[in-house]
């Protein structure tokens, strides 16, 4: 279906052609004034200066020839020369018609050009616990990777884990002194190694931060976790078990973990993927002559002669020979190139990270290593704040696992449950889990991913105002509603939506009417935050219709059961935004 806005501005550029002038001035745009009408077209201003005379002339013209079009209840030109356009009743009804008569995608029309999008929005380290400092990349990650399926583009989502680097020397070291028996120790074996590994997740969750905390007060022990991480990354066998074990069972508690907050990937890869890519890679930046020694160090320039700002080198490989995180990110771009040739690359990474993105992302292009035409994006998102400001820490000050804050949410939304309604335990946890989830999310996602934001359990938690459990809500009533009418009666022979019979009502037709443009808004832009504006404005439309209209005790049976075909859809609009925000409605609240 084309956007009802496209739709509109269409019977105007007409119009304005049909009178002589160019069809440049003629778009409509969504009214900044709704007290006095729903879109409008300001074109005859810009007009008035090209063609010589009052801009109330020429929309007076316009005016008067879409005075008829069946499309409009009412058009009207307003002085110094604004177009205000109201929208009729019954065509605004058949357009709702159709968007419910498409049982999957509500009249959003899939993308002409499908694209292969790759997406990086993980970034976990393994052997260690996710913290709140994760939670905004894979929000937003997994969000704009579901707008981008939904918009009809293959969405690949790759975790790109920490697994590589000092800190796997750091735990093979502690590792060896704590258990020295370990066949991986032993220089001689040549045999298979274990299947099960030599420790559980809580053991290693312990060793990594007790090894760092040693390698900074004992330099002999630093000293042997670098050299371990040599070895490792040259290829020891027992190394290579070891880490092969420390993978398998982080990723096994970091999946668990993702999946509470409904985030998955497609692709499971870590910096130790793009080992191999790398000495090639390196050889033929020299080969080319982008690379060069700076102060022992391999460099490629990346400046530009427009940039305001000084934009340093991007550095490939250290004095020692040792590859750093742009060798490993620029080695990734290669192997992703190599295996999936995708058309575009968002990284959703913090937004402090941006100029060693555009260091990464001018080397990948200065040295060939994507095509002219492949889009690299930097999505970078701002921190999550405590009540003070300040980035959000424990009461003790440290920095909060992620689970934990999970899990606190979930008691706060029970809790609330609890004390608003009598509900069986098991329900009401079960119920609450999928309340918190949409607090967490929404609360997020609601946020242009850019700015930094409060996280405010008591205010992303109420069911009122612009929250997760107010929309969840709006979707339980809605639901509420569907139950006792079916309950009641079925839908007579013929039922379909009618046109509105009070402002309420086409207020509401009006907002589902935006979705399909909304939709491909977020795609465009990336902005989730573009569905959670559209679903607020959307529960508030349908909350204010509610409580204006007695749907069940309405009299007429056709009117009645055009109500109850306008709520499906609406409830239908709202399940698809709120799936592609990344979590779902309970069946009751």
């Amino acid at each position: 279906m084309e956007k009802i806005l496209d739709l509109i501005s269409k019977e105007v550029v007409g119009a304005f052609e049909a009178n002589g002038y160019q069809q440049k001035y003629g778009r409509a745009t969504l009214s900044n004034r709704p007290d006095l009408c729903e879109y409008q077209c300001n074109g005859a201003m810009a007009a008035a200066k090209e063609y010589k005379c009052a801009p109330f002339v020429i929309s007076d013209k316009i005016a008067e020839s879409l005075k008829e079009n069946p499309m409009f209840e009412s058009v009207d030109s307003v002085k110094p020369g604004f177009l205000n356009l109201k929208i009729n009743r019954e065509y605004l009804a058949e357009y709702l018609r159709e968007m419910d008569a498409d049982k999957e995608r509500l009249g959003c029309e899939k993308c002409k050009n499908p694209k292969t999008i790759m997406i990086d929005y993980g970034g976990p380290n393994v052997a260690k616990p996710l913290h709140v400092g994760h939670l905004r990349s894979a929000i937003i990650g997994e969000s704009v990777k579901r707008i981008g399926k939904f918009m009809g583009h293959e969405m690949i989502g790759d975790v790109h884990l920490g697994d590589w680097g000092l800190q796997m020397g750091l735990i093979i070291t502690e590792l060896k002194q704590r258990k020295p028996e370990l066949v991986y120790f032993d220089e001689s074996y040549d045999g298979e190694y274990p299947a099960e590994p030599p420790f559980t997740i809580g053991e290693l969750e312990e060793i990594y931060p007790t090894a760092s905390g040693k390698s900074k007060e004992d330099e002999a022990y630093k000293e042997a976790a670098m050299q371990a991480t040599y070895e490792l990354q040259h290829g020891k066998r027992g190394y290579e078990a070891l880490l092969s074990h420390i993978l398998n069972v982080s990723v096994s508690d970091l999946k668990r973990n993702y999946e509470d907050l409904k985030v998955s990937f497609e692709l499971w890869k870590g910096e130790s993927d793009a080992q191999p890519y790398i000495p090639a890679m390196v050889e033929k930046m020299k080969a080319d002559g982008h690379a060069y020694i700076s102060e022992g160090a391999l460099v490629v320039d990346v400046k530009q002669e427009t940039d305001a700002k000084e934009i340093p080198p991007c550095m490939i490989l250290k004095s020692d020979g040792a590859s750093l995180y742009n060798t490993t990110d620029l080695a990734t771009i290669v192997w992703r190139m190599k295996d999936y040739d995708p058309d575009e690359i968002i990284y959703v990474v913090d937004k402090r990270q941006e100029l060693y993105f555009t260091q990464v992302f001018r080397c990948a292009r200065k040295t060939g290593l994507v095509k002219p035409e492949t889009e690299l994006k930097f999505l970078g998102f701002g921190t999550m704040n405590g009540k003070d400001g300040k980035p959000f820490k424990t009461r003790e000050g440290g920095v909060m696992r992620l689970e934990y804050l999970v899990s606190s949410i979930n008691e706060e939304m029970y809790r609330k449950i609890a004390d608003n309604h009598t509900v069986e335990e098991e329900e009401g946890r079960k119920t609450a889990k999928v309340v918190a989830l949409s607090a967490i999310k929404y609360g997020d996602l609601s946020n242009q991913a850019s700015k930094d934001y409060i996280f405010d359990v008591e205010r992303f938690t109420s069911f009122e105002g612009n929250t997760g459990p107010y929309i969840l809500y709006t979707i339980v009533r809605i639901k509420s509603i569907l139950k006792k009418y079916q309950e009641e009666k079925s839908l007579p022979q013929g039922a379909q939506i009618l046109a509105a019979r009070s402002q309420s009502e086409k207020a509401l037709m009006l907002e589902i009417g935006r979705f399909n443009g909304m939709m491909e808004t977020a795609f465009e832009e990336s902005a989730p935050h573009k569905v959670c504006a559209y679903i607020y404005d959307l529960a508030n439309a349908f909350n204010h219709f509610y409580h204006e209209t007695k749907i069940m005790a309405e009299e007429d049976e056709m009117a009645q059961a055009g109500y109850i075909c306008l709520l499906k859809l609406t409830k239908r609009v709202l399940e698809t935004c709120i799936s592609v925000l990344g979590f779902d409605a309970p069946e009751r609240m």
